[in-house]
């Protein structure tokens, strides 16, 4: 009683975001309803995963639902340095997009953890971040 339920809060949030702006949504990892809610109407979507078999079972449920959804959608693979090629391997077999490949780094995680942007840690991602959006920009048509 009295607690703030995600879904309705998601909803308001799209319904008061301008439409004439790139709007993006941070919605939690797997397929619950929140997610559902976070992508309903989207144009595009990031799913971002680890090369584990756990990224591994992750992505392939979060696809079924941008598929049931038909929102175009591409994958972030981080930490793609580590664990085995069966996420890469699905990627390919399934025709999905790997955008982004963040390999693991200890200077990353820990500038990270103190709230530090990518970017002001390592600027050579700024372009790597700048190529990702004109990707999905000419995805979806602006």
């Amino acid at each position: 009683m009295g607690a703030l339920l995600v879904t309705p809060l998601i909803k308001e949030v799209k319904r008061t975001a301008d439409p004439e702006r790139t709007v993006i949504l941070d919605a939690p990892p797997g397929t619950s309803c929140p997610v559902v809610e976070t992508l309903r109407g989207s144009d595009y979507c990031l799913l971002v995963t680890e090369p584990t078999p756990f990224g591994l079972n992750d992505l392939q449920l979060a696809v079924g639902v941008v598929r049931e959804l038909g929102i175009r959608f591409g994958v972030i693979l981080n930490q793609s340095d580590s664990g085995d090629d069966q996420v890469m391997d699905y990627c390919r077999q399934e025709g999905i997009p790997v955008l982004l490949e963040i390999p693991f780094s200890r200077d990353l995680a820990v500038a990270y953890s103190k709230g530090v942007a990518i970017i002001e840690q390592d600027a050579s991602y700024l372009e790597r971040f700048q190529h990702l959006c004109q990707a999905i920009q000419a995805e979806v048509g602006g």
